[in-house]
């Protein structure tokens, strides 16, 4: 107990020098728990974006090109699925629910997913969570749109505006529809997946938008079907993009899937989402151990300047420790006294690391959600970063052996005659 006193007496005896090395390892600290939070939270944000789906069903490609632009509006699909396949898959026994998309549109950068009604009760994320609307209610009129909160968010709308899609996924189009504008009927709450950044509209008004389309070409000026007419027709689609299934039994997944590869109508490919998501996520597992390595970095630099710091105070400190010898304390306690103030040294750096940590995330907790779409809660450490934490504190205490032990040896020989 004196020890830990004489400790805490010689560190704020020296405050103005040790509060640079106590502020490298708070902020050093703090990089490498930031890293580890946005890294935990990265991925639990994108294994749950999507849930209770057994099959994504599009045309034959990768699984993983059919991940990214069916689940996350990445890239685009290589060809689309006739409607005459999609009543066949809908016809299975086995299905329980079919979910239909239809992209190739957007809105200032942001896409447009064209879907059926079902997909406000049917689709679920994270835990088994079911889309909630903050505003309004689901698509109910032909040139009805639900907007992603990130969305209205971002662009500022509220029920009841005017807004006009346009043909293709680029942020400036030139093909727009112009001619037949949708009114926001209403707004999901934020769900942390890509559907933050998405319009959802009707297959039936993803089809009206593209009746008067020629092989890909847009309709001549006053030539367009007016909005009327087009709600008196039978706007059935010609194909979707892709389906998302839901089956009776989980236990017929596997069946069903080979059923679906091997389908006789169009070549098809039906994935597995859970083994899809890991697969995806292992190609980034290396960017996110070179982050996790370069904080250690950064972390291991924080630590070498308070070594150097302590190890330039010894020799003004061999009066004192001389002293010390002469009071009765011995080479060990000399050795122990070094390794206490270290120890107050780095607990009190990791201290403050943590509370730089909490208050950066806080303070970037909304742009990290409106840029990408990444949720952070607030809470204290979990087990994996305590761990990180222990680890600092264990370096720590190891690289603080050598001033220890230079302080333990200059104590055997030093005494009060000691030459400055």
């Amino acid at each position: 107990m004196f020890l830990l006193r004489l400790a805490l007496a010689s560190l704020l005896n020296r405050r103005s020098t040790l509060l640079l090395s106590l502020l490298c390892i708070a902020l050093a600290s703090a990089l490498l728990l930031g890293v580890e939070r946005l890294r935990s939270e990265a991925r639990a944000s994108f294994t749950s974006t999507l849930s209770g789906t057994d099959l994504i069903v599009g045309a034959r490609t990768s699984p993983l090109n059919l991940l990214l632009y069916s689940v996350f509006h990445i890239g685009n699909a290589t060809s689309n699925i006739d409607w005459s396949s999609v009543q066949k898959m809908r016809a299975l026994p086995q299905v329980k629910w079919l979910l239909p998309l239809s992209l190739g549109d957007s809105h200032r950068g942001y896409r447009v997913i064209g879907t059926s009604a079902e997909f406000f009760s049917q689709f679920r994320y994270g835990e088994q969570q079911a889309l909630q609307l903050a505003q309004g209610a689901p698509f109910n009129d032909l040139f009805d749109v639900v907007l992603g909160a990130e969305v209205a968010s971002a662009l500022g709308y509220r029920l009841g505006d005017a807004l006009v899609l346009a043909h293709g996924v680029s942020v400036v189009s030139l093909q727009k529809h112009d001619q037949l504008p949708f009114r926001v009927s209403g707004i999901l709450a934020r769900s942390g997946t890509p559907l933050d950044r998405s319009l959802l509209i009707s297959l039936a008004g993803m089809q009206a938008l593209h009746v008067d389309w020629q092989q890909g070409m847009p309709p001549a000026a006053g030539r367009s079907t007016p909005a009327e007419r087009l709600r008196q027709m039978d706007l059935q689609p010609h194909s979707v993009t892709a389906v998302l299934i839901g089956l009776q039994q989980r236990i017929a997944t596997f069946a069903v899937q080979r059923q679906l590869n091997q389908f006789s109508g169009e070549p098809l490919l039906a994935i597995l989402p859970g083994v899809a998501l890991s697969e995806l996520w292992s190609l980034l597992g290396n960017l996110e151990n070179l982050l996790l390595l370069m904080s250690a970095a950064v972390v291991l630099v924080g630590l070498v300047g308070m070594l150097t710091t302590l190890l330039a105070s010894l020799n003004e400190r061999r009066r004192e420790m001389a002293i010390l010898r002469a009071l009765g304390a011995r080479p060990w306690q000399i050795a122990a006294l070094l390794q206490l103030e270290i120890l107050v040294l780095a607990v009190s750096g990791l201290l403050c690391g943590v509370l730089l940590q909490q208050l950066g995330l806080q303070l970037a907790a909304g742009w990290l959600q409106q840029q990408y779409g990444l949720l952070l809660p607030a809470r204290w450490p979990g087990l994996r970063e305590w761990q990180l934490l222990g680890g600092i504190l264990a370096s720590a205490l190891l690289l603080g052996l050598l001033p220890a032990w230079r302080a333990w040896r200059q104590s055997l020989h030093d005494g009060l005659s000691l030459r400055l």
